[in-house]
């Protein structure tokens, strides 16, 4: 394999996957079609392996091309992370803070918060990127990541923002139409919404709650956000953050003394990025906006 092969050709390859034709990659990234034909041929010369196959719907990816992507997707994030860093220590908060955090803390939780944030910082740009996914700081998939666990690398700086407490939930029409579970063993005859893939959150779920099953689930959704919206339609009974439900005075919590849990919320970095201005406002914003939704409520 030739060792001249530059990181522009990787882009072009990871376009075509995404593609799936040489023109497509070409609109997409701006250059020739014929430009991109010879990054391919290049990369194909270099791997001494075919890359995509032509068939009726497109190109598609060989087991070369399927080996390396992942290794591209990486080299496409570092690109990515030294072009942030390369203006990260200009005077003045400004440029790009690439922030993630879970579906549910992204989607209800941030917004608010980044739009004061931008009030007052203009130059400030946020990538916002809502997965349950955990992003490698490490490998700069992100700068900046809201967890709900303790980080375990040493490279980063963490701040620990409370607690966020979860419970089952229920809409004021469904539970009028179907009735308040006084038991687990009524939870049997509602209709619940869960995930479809088994998850550790629904193997702690299961250890408090044993009824709470995939099996047991009229819903099943692998999504947060979309459970949260179940929820709120009036589908069913799911699983729902306190601070969220507290909100909306529709949503009513169902069996408190048989179900709670708390998930630790921590915001995390890299200790490189400390002495940044764009990513020390950033970070200390985050463990504001997190500790007021993590906050007790006193019982009234």
């Amino acid at each position: 394999m030739t060792s001249n092969i530059g990181w522009e050709y990787y882009r072009t390859f990871l376009a075509v996957l995404a593609e799936g034709s040489l023109s497509g990659a070409a609109r997409a990234l701006g250059i020739t079609q014929p430009t991109v034909g010879r990054h391919i041929s290049a990369l194909e010369a270099s791997f001494k392996q075919a890359l995509f196959t032509r068939s009726q719907t497109g190109l598609l990816p060989t087991e070369a091309a399927l080996a390396i992507r992942g290794h591209a997707e990486l080299m496409r994030s570092t690109a990515a992370a030294l072009e942030r860093m390369a203006t990260g220590f200009e005077g003045g908060v400004t440029g790009t803070v690439r922030v993630s955090a879970s579906e549910v803390i992204g989607v209800e939780v941030l917004p608010p918060m980044l739009a004061q944030l931008r009030q007052v910082h203009p130059q400030l740009k946020i990538e916002l990127v809502p997965t349950n996914r955990v992003q490698d700081l490490l490998q700069r998939e992100a700068d900046i990541a809201v967890r709900m666990m303790p980080p375990k690398q040493d490279l980063l700086v963490a701040r620990r923002a409370g607690e966020v407490e979860l419970g089952l939930y229920a809409h004021l029409d469904y539970l009028q139409q179907h009735g308040m579970p006084v038991t687990p063993a009524d939870l049997t005859r509602h209709a619940l919404i869960g995930f479809d893939e088994e998850t550790p959150f629904l193997r702690a779920a299961k250890a408090k709650l044993p009824v709470w099953t995939r099996e047991a689930f009229s819903f099943r959704i692998d999504s947060d956000v979309g459970q949260l919206a179940l929820i709120r339609a009036g589908c069913g009974i799911g699983v729902c953050q306190s601070a969220l439900a507290r909100r909306d005075a529709r949503l009513l919590r169902v069996l408190p003394e048989h179900f709670a849990y708390k998930l630790d919320t921590w915001v995390t970095m890299h200790e490189d990025l400390r002495g940044s201005p764009r990513y020390k406002v950033t970070f200390d914003a985050l463990v504001l906006c997190l500790q007021a939704h993590t906050e007790p409520v006193p019982e009234s």
